[in-house]
């Protein structure tokens, strides 16, 4: 069953089904709710249609550690730092270097 929020997206998607945040809030609504299937569906389709959204990367490599695709995770990070770096969003770079960094075994403590 979708709440009132998914319903009111759908709207918003079928007006323009270009809109990258659209599908973004789309994605993570059925984050939100743990929906994997829907949240990867629409988190894949990002990545597919808006390679340049870059917020999308650090949500889709969490799912895929939730879900236990360490793997996934690690490739969905590198192509999001990729991304980011195209972009000069040296925020968000950091954000899924940390992300990748963890995910990879490459966290460091500091003695």
């Amino acid at each position: 069953m979708q709440n009132q929020r998914l319903t009111k997206l759908f709207e918003f998607l079928k007006a323009d089904p270009n809109d990258s945040f659209i599908l973004y809030a789309i994605a993570t609504e059925y984050n939100v709710q743990n929906d994997v299937d829907n949240a990867l569906k629409y988190y894949l389709q990002l990545t597919e249609k808006h390679p340049d959204y870059v917020g999308t990367y650090y949500h889709l490599g969490k799912l895929y550690e939730k879900i236990g695709q360490k793997e996934e995770s690690i490739k969905t990070y590198q192509a999001g730092m990729q991304a980011a770096r195209q972009k000069r969003d040296m925020h968000a770079l950091s954000e899924l270097q940390g992300a990748y960094n963890s995910a990879a075994g490459l966290d460091y403590e500091d003695d």
